[in-house]
């Protein structure tokens, strides 16, 4: 798989690991479509790559017709890497009750269904794209997260969301071996992304000091860096791959 003068589509492309992503892919040589909610910083970041942005709710079905149509109106789409995903941190029961059920489903349904429906999209759109000499049509990196392997105390929300990005992989990817399209997930462990980047320093530091090595944050340049291999590496299939540093996961 090659990335130059190819297309490829970044959801929660406006920001932290996808807008790396989005720049290792332009640096590459090729095309990108940034979908996300973020107007201003992605409009921004599409116009310094000449790239297109849309404004995506990736649990739409309209959003989502409307990023595939505009990558394919720039050329072959190859690509999706879904990196678009929210994070929420609540007890099954706290001190004020019961999880909230809409927040549960809330993160369900863009970190599960939305990276499935982005999926389905792209892979019926890629599909129908001329073949490669290898026989490969595109390929789909989805996001899980090490919280789907080491859930803490407050992810069970998110924890079992990402648990079924992992889980999803094995059969999308065997259900789109006859299309040519390969189906790989990352799960980043702690990463510098705008809502860690939020949190003071001390506890930047607490949780970089969590990992044993490299005794630091990941770099979003680093899950890039991982996609890019995972593209060109046509071998790379139906499987999640932990990019954590060997970090474990403590109850909290």
């Amino acid at each position: 798989m090659q990335i130059q003068d190819n297309v490829f589509i970044i959801t929660g492309g406006a920001s932290g690991l996808g807008a790396a992503t989005a720049r290792m892919i332009t640096e590459a040589g090729g095309k990108v479509v940034l979908a996300d909610v973020q107007v201003e910083a992605g409009e921004a970041l599409a116009a310094e790559l000449k790239g297109k942005f849309v404004k995506c709710d990736v649990t739409s079905e309209a959003d989502g017709q409307a990023v595939v149509a505009a990558a394919l109106a720039m050329g072959t789409l190859r690509g999706l890497v879904n990196c678009a995903g929210v994070a929420p941190a609540v007890k099954t029961v706290g001190k004020d009750g019961p999880h909230p059920l809409e927040v549960f489903q809330r993160t369900v349904n863009i970190n599960l269904v939305g990276t499935f429906n982005m999926a389905r999209l792209a892979a019926d759109a890629m599909g129908k794209t001329e073949a490669m000499d290898s026989g490969e049509r595109g390929i789909i990196i989805n996001t899980a997260s090490v919280a789907a392997f080491d859930g803490q105390i407050g992810q069970a929300a998110y924890g079992s969301s990402k648990a079924a990005v992992a889980g999803m992989t094995l059969p999308m990817a065997r259900d789109l071996a006859r299309s040519g399209v390969r189906v790989m997930t990352i799960a980043p462990g702690i990463f510098e992304t705008p809502m860690l980047m939020g949190m003071p320093e001390e506890v930047r530091g607490a949780l970089g000091n969590m990992v044993p090595f490299p005794q630091r944050l990941g770099r979003p340049a680093e899950y890039a860096h991982l996609a890019r291999a995972i593209i060109e590496n046509t071998m790379l299939n139906g499987e999640t791959i932990r990019l954590d540093g060997a970090i474990r996961m403590q109850p909290k």
